[in-house]
């Protein structure tokens, strides 16, 4: 718990009075800190933002039609609207920042036109989340409207005072009819709150760093702004409430560096604002979830993609800059120093950002994992055999239930990772279309647990909802190993028949390199059955007497079995719809060679060297 709950308007608006002036970062006019900003980057750098918004200031504001709007009601798809709207939002940001770097007023009319068309747009929205036509009476707060918002902010905070003033009297009305008002006086957004019907998630971070961030930058009626704080400060709390104990969130390292990043951003704007009076950082539970990236790492650079996360996630660096000094954590700041320059850098809030808050060179080296790392409450494993050699073995896997967030039916899933490559893997995340949101989300093969990597028995897939879940039966953490035992028979449907089913996996930490053990044991209820023990790979797959022989790019691994209780076979899965990777896979699928009341498939994956 954040215990935000203290936190009333009548203190909010005494600490934003006794603060003022809100002055989070430079503006056009502070030439001293903008000339030391540009002597930091370099003439080189410089430059490069120049010429960005040379190439945009050139080109038309994009259109945005009705139709481009409805291309997702009528065939599902995003694209056709986003990319014209998300390249509205880039001029925005390089023509601010760019005016900001050279203060010479050439760019002043090229971002007046943009800034104006967005103010001129029917709805902020995303399509994906307000299929209709807009109803403008009846504005919708989503993660689009909450972006858009502190974006328009952020300029009019940074460049307002060269652009014509009613400019910024268009972001101020704006900004209030389609964020403040309907934040203050209806209770419809979901995602504000918990409820018994639905539970937040990253939208919450993200909706209320974008309301309350541009009423950081454009409230003046302080004690409306302090309801702003306030509502949104309890709202907060509920999202804190989704990382688990150990600062582990079932939305993934992906969702992690939107959700929390987003947390961070407001967290700091309200400091800035109250003098660090109000400060939403200020809890261990919020530095145990900023440690998540740095747990939920499987090697260098690659992460545990369950749920709907890519395998490669690249975070801003400014957030881990801002997290490695706010929570004196050295380690993000090596972190940081790993992800690549400009990471998210078409958005104004980190472009802002990265400018304001350099990579700091120490500690000097990059950043080591430990050699395990665990999140209880959503029983996920990460078991390294030497975290200081990328190309050693990794093993993580997870239980869990089938009601988290950005879900997928994978209770019991793993992934092998050797010579830096997982070649026992999860194929991820589906690409994001309307029916992938929809009732229809378990018909596609990624989020069904036929899917992923997990046991199969009698045929039957996991069913999606909280209540499918794993019970953790142990843990054991030594020298010699590690290894997680779970229940899975409450994430099946009855027609599983089962009685037990339970799936242990283990890192045996022997020299030279060590090696994994899957072990899937079931007991039938009333009558033998079958169990399909599934393994996923991008690899090629080479079936032998015993064994199977599993080549990925780089890496490779042995998986060795007794034949003469369990067979082996693989299935190639075609067109695969992923948001990255490739559109083939193989699925390995390891069964018992005849229907049984009790039963164990013991599976032992070697490196090969």
């Amino acid at each position: 718990m954040t215990n935000l709950y203290r936190y009333n308007p009548v203190d909010i608006e005494l600490a934003l009075r006794e603060a003022q002036p809100f002055t989070p970062f430079p503006r056009i006019a502070d030439r001293v800190a903008w000339e030391a900003i540009a002597a930091r980057l370099g003439p080189e750098k410089v430059r490069e933002y120049i010429n960005q918004a040379e190439a945009v200031a050139s080109q038309p504001v994009p259109g945005l039609p009705a139709t481009l709007w409805l291309e997702f009601q009528r065939i599902g798809r995003r694209e056709g609207f986003q990319e014209p709207r998300g390249e509205r939002r880039r001029m925005l940001t390089a023509l601010t920042l760019a005016e900001c770097l050279e203060d010479q007023g050439r760019f002043l009319d090229p971002l007046l036109d943009v800034a104006w068309a967005i103010c001129e747009e029917s709805s902020w929205d995303l399509p994906a989340h307000q299929a209709e036509l807009t109803d403008l009476d009846h504005p919708v707060i989503d993660l689009g409207a909450a972006g858009t918002g502190i974006d328009l902010a952020e300029c009019d905070y940074l460049v307002g005072e060269r652009l014509d003033p009613l400019l910024g009297k268009r972001i101020r009305d704006e900004v209030d009819r389609r964020l403040f008002t309907p934040y203050l006086t209806r209770h419809d957004h979901w995602w504000l709150y918990n409820t018994a019907l639905r539970r937040v998630n990253n939208w919450t971070a993200v909706c209320n760093a974008g309301v309350l961030g541009a009423a950081l930058y454009l409230e003046e009626d302080l004690a409306r702004l302090a309801e702003i704080i306030a509502r949104g400060a309890r709202s907060l709390d509920d999202y804190m409430d989704t990382f688990d104990p150990d600062g582990g969130s079932s939305e993934g390292p992906g969702y992690w560096g939107y959700g929390f990043g987003n947390y961070a951003v407001i967290s700091q704007l309200v400091e800035a604002a109250t003098g660090g009076r109000i400060t939403f950082m200020g809890s261990e539970h919020a530095a145990r979830a900023a440690e998540f990236p740095l747990k939920a790492m499987l090697n260098q650079g690659s992460y545990a993609n369950f749920s709907d996360c890519d395998p490669t996630v690249v975070y801003p660096r400014p957030l881990l800059v801002y997290l490695s000094q706010r929570l004196g954590n050295p380690a993000l700041m090596q972190l940081a120093r790993m992800q690549p320059e400009g990471a998210r850098a078409a958005e104004m809030h980190w472009a802002l950002r990265a400018l304001a808050w350099p990579v700091e060179e120490e500690p000097a080296g990059a950043f080591v994992p430990a050699k395990r790392d665990w999140f209880g409450g959503m029983m996920w494993m990460f078991a390294r055999f030497d975290p200081a050699d990328p190309d050693a073995l990794v093993v993580a896997a997870k239980g869990g239930h089938n009601g988290e967030m950005h879900n997928q039916n994978d209770v019991g899933s793993l992934i092998v990772r050797v010579q830096d490559e997982s070649v026992l893997c999860e194929l991820g995340r589906g690409r994001y279309t309307k029916a992938y949101f929809s009732p229809q989300r378990y018909e596609h093969f990624v989020n069904s647990s036929l899917g992923h990597p997990v046991p199969v028995p009698n045929g039957q897939a996991q069913l999606p909802g909280e209540e499918y879940a794993a019970e953790l039966v142990g843990r054991v953490v030594d020298d010699r190993l590690d290894a997680m035992t779970i229940e899975m028979r409450g994430a099946y449907p009855a027609e599983a028949d089962l009685t037990s089913l339970r799936r242990t996996v283990v890192l045996h930490r022997e020299a030279p390199a060590g090696w994994v053990e899957v072990s899937d044991e079931v007991a039938f209820a009333s009558a033998p059955g079958t169990l399909d023990s599934v393994l996923f790979t991008f690899g090629s797959v080479e079936l032998g007497e015993g064994q199977v022989l599993v080549r990925g790019e780089r890496g490779a691994v042995r998986i060795s079995y007794d034949a003469s209780i369990v067979s082996a076979d693989v299935e190639h899965v075609t067109d695969l719809d992923l948001s990255v990777g490739p559109s083939e896979a193989e699925r390995l699928v390891f069964s018992l060679r005849r229907p049984t009341q009790q039963g164990v498939i013991r599976l032992r994956i070697d490196p090969v060297q």
